[in-house]
């Protein structure tokens, strides 16, 4: 198949990938309410068509904390993408440079902070706060060393949600032995993925918190192990513990209400993430793009508002520039990708997202990509 759309990027993932990675990937929890309406919800938007206009002078850069970015989309940070491709998170980050848009890398990726750093230019790091926070200060200071430009703190995972999808798929909740032949079959049954990262991608660990985690751990231990030992005492109060090792900008991740946004102000961050995690976290929430508005009003200019959570096209893209975000960001797109064929076909993912936006400001009139405004959306009487 030649993917046309991110639609087929998820059917060859879920024809390259072993089930229980797969699952892992497209998965959310418990009954996946919020999963649905992150995309139901944006396509529900319809965009307001307008025609006769000069549209040869197109800019879809915008600038986000500083930083220039060459379209308003940047790479979610999605853990253990390292087994949908070998070494996936360099391969990822490197296709997201030769974009020219930010690689937001995982505190859970298999590839270390340095490792991705090394590979070309530097990622922005995404923390998840663990109890032990002398490591947690070493981390953070190596994140900074390693060049990394924004770091994204994550707030919305104090435990794992329930993903069923993961006990059915084996990748979570089996005894040690019968974790190991599972992944072990799972294996054998997909050869191409066992070639490309179960035999030439090691090591298969955690990279960035690797000494963190008790040796003899299989990849399908981590969850549980950072289940023990993700902090849910966590308030806006421990801003002050990373302001003391992290002197750069401040984003934080998984907001969906807006006093949570007025909280994020208050605590001095530099910009907020709108997002439910994907949905993999407290089922029947709100959507992602229902929550934008309101929380775009509350903080107004006093930081910078970004979306996660439903995109799927570009034309999604532009819905949420409209509606606030200054730039989207997106997960399983570029995880499917990566399944799907590792660092080119997360190239031609891209590229097929920046040929959707074109298209969709194109032909609703808007030239700038950072002029988008809700005059862009169809809003019927």
């Amino acid at each position: 198949m030649n993917p046309a759309s991110v639609a087929d990027y998820r059917e060859l993932a879920r024809r390259r990938l072993p089930p229980m990675f797969f699952e892992y990937i497209d998965g959310g929890s418990y009954a996946e309410v919020t999963l649905e309406r992150n995309v139901a919800d944006i396509e529900a938007l319809a965009l307001r068509q307008r025609v006769m206009r000069d549209m040869t002078q197109l800019d879809l850069s915008v600038e986000v904390l500083g930083q220039k970015m060459a379209m308003p989309i940047g790479l979610s940070p999605v853990g253990m993408a390292g087994m949908y491709a070998r070494r996936g998170e360099v391969q990822a980050a490197r296709a997201a440079a030769a974009a020219g848009v930010p690689f937001c890398l995982s505190t859970v990726g298999v590839c270390s902070v340095e490792e991705v750093a090394e590979s070309g230019k530097a990622p922005w790091f995404q923390l998840y706060m663990l109890k032990d926070r002398g490591y947690m200060r070493e981390l953070l200071g190596r994140a900074k060393a390693a060049g990394c430009p924004v770091l994204v703190f994550t707030v919305d995972l104090p435990l794992p949600g329930a993903r069923y999808r993961d006990i059915r798929s084996g990748f979570t909740g089996a005894t040690a032995l019968s974790g190991a032949l599972n992944t072990a079959w799972q294996g054998v049954t997909h050869p191409e993925w066992l070639w490309d990262v179960w035999l030439n991608g090691r090591p298969h660990s955690l990279g960035s918190v690797a000494g963190a985690i008790p040796q003899g751990r299989g990849v399908t231990d981590f969850l549980s192990w950072i289940a023990k030992n993700f902090d849910r005492s966590v308030t806006w109060a421990d801003l002050d513990f990373v302001r003391q090792v992290w002197d750069g900008p401040i984003v934080i991740k998984g907001v969906l209400d807006p006093e949570d946004a007025r909280d994020a102000v208050r605590a001095g961050a530099q910009g907020l993430v709108v997002s439910n995690h994907g949905g993999r976290q407290l089922d029947g929430v709100r959507s992602s793009i229902s929550a934008l508005p309101a929380i775009v009003d509350a903080v107004g200019n006093d930081l910078e508002v970004l979306m996660d959570g439903g995109i799927r096209s570009g034309l999604d893209v532009l819905k949420a520039l409209s509606l606030g975000a200054k730039a989207c960001f997106v997960g399983r797109a570029w995880a499917y990708a990566l399944g799907a064929g590792g660092r080119p076909m997360v190239s031609k993912m891209l590229g097929t997202l920046r040929a959707e936006l074109s298209t969709a400001m194109v032909l609703t009139g808007c030239v700038a990509a950072r002029d988008a405004d809700k005059l862009l959306l169809d809003v019927a009487p």
